[in-house]
């Protein structure tokens, strides 16, 4: 194959097929471009509607949700949350944010997702919350995860930012817990380019999220003094562009969540088969949407996964490596705060995942040629070395 006859293939691609331009344009065309437009309440209901929630909280970003989730739900200084050490960084950010303490739990070696097992052991008289990740797009065991919180009185609260559409026991990743966090990112399934998004059946923490993304105003007050605040507050508002951009891709979200989960079943229909390649799976009870989808490369394939990652690199195939660990990351490492809070031989199987792992091109709009080129090079890559 010829490199320069062959396109790139990106790992994700933003899909705009609707009316994103549209409501965009009415947002330039009206001045309402801040975050008092009217796309801002009208994005806020539709993705309630989709998560099954009472309430959705818009904000900046995926980690801002986390953030004011935290922060609504009363964590503060001293406190301990328990999270994966197998996660993107704004999870334990997002903690310590609100001068909590990320407690680190290994992950499961199957779902990739924390180890539900592992972490009862870790919960101490400090213990408020716990942060389940759904890691890639596929739901963790949650029935487990309430059993724990309500055993001992713990906030559940859901780090769904990979987890548009996806469903435990039927059920929207979102709704299962005190309170869902989202992001939408640009290579996430639904996006806005940037932003986040809180959902809850909980009033009255929907309320204080409202209140704190906008420097902790009094929303009953806002109209007759909107300068009072009542407490320390952030700037955590969605903009009516990002809303807009948002209320668009709502109008054909399940197309998008199915096209990730079509992607899944081609390139597992032609993975499958090849030695030293672990695929996603999709437990009986789950509804995994593939966010991105994520394969480990073990010795039995024949070359590394960063050999691999580079091969198609070459192909013009673009790939992305799995999650640096929590604990291997230098601000958390070296942080005397929660030093001591782990240690290597607890959390093997995500150093195990960081090593192994990497994700292949995953948009809504990846074609089946392009699925083909992607799975039949990395096929030719594995008898070279057989």
């Amino acid at each position: 194959m010829e490199k320069e006859n062959i396109k790139t293939i990106p790992v994700c691609t933003i899909t705009l097929r609707g009316n994103e331009r549209k409501y965009v344009e009415n947002c330039l065309y009206t001045g309402w471009i801040s975050s008092k437009g009217k796309y801002v309440e009208l994005f806020e209901k539709k993705f309630a509607d989709f998560c099954n929630v009472k309430f959705a909280v818009s904000c900046v970003n995926g980690t801002a949700a986390l953030h004011l989730a935290l922060e609504s739900l009363g964590i503060t200084q001293g406190d301990e949350v328990i999270i994966p050490d197998f996660t993107f960084v704004a999870t334990a950010n997002a903690v310590r944010y609100s001068r909590a303490k990320p407690i680190l739990v290994d992950s499961e070696l199957d779902t990739w997702n924390i180890d539900v097992d592992r972490i009862e052991e870790k919960i101490t008289p400090k213990t408020k919350a716990i942060i389940p990740v759904h890691i890639y797009g596929h739901p963790v065991n949650m029935d487990q995860i309430k059993k724990i919180a309500k055993k001992y009185s713990l906030y559940v609260i859901e780090d769904a930012a990979q987890a548009h559409g996806a469903e435990y026991k039927g059920k929207k990743a979102g709704s299962l817990g005190d309170v869902g966090c989202f992001s939408f990112f640009a290579n996430k399934i639904i996006t806005t380019g940037e932003g986040g998004m809180l959902v809850t059946d909980n009033e009255k923490v929907a309320n204080r999220a409202k209140s704190l993304r906008n420097h902790a105003s009094d929303t009953k007050l806002f109209n007759v003094n909107r300068y009072f605040h009542e407490a320390l507050g952030y700037n955590y508002r969605m903009s009516n562009i990002h809303a807009a951009v948002g209320l668009a891709q709502m109008e054909y979200a399940q197309d998008l969540v199915d096209a990730r989960i079509e992607n899944a079943k081609k390139y597992h229909s032609l993975l499958k088969d090849i030695p030293g390649l672990t695929l996603p799976l999709c437990k009986s009870w789950a509804k995994n949407v593939y966010w991105m989808y994520s394969i480990l490369v073990k010795p039995e394939f024949g070359i590394t996964k960063n050999e691999l990652m580079a091969a198609l690199y070459n192909q013009e195939i673009g790939t992305r490596s799995f999650f640096y660990p929590i604990s291997r990351q230098p601000a958390y490492s070296k942080d005397k705060y929660i030093l001591g809070n782990f240690n290597t031989q607890e959390l093997k199987i995500s150093n195990l995942l960081y090593e192994q792992g990497l994700t292949l091109p995953s948009s809504s709009s990846l074609t089946i040629e392009e699925i083909k080129r992607v799975a039949e090079t990395i096929r030719s890559l594995s008898l070279q070395k057989s």
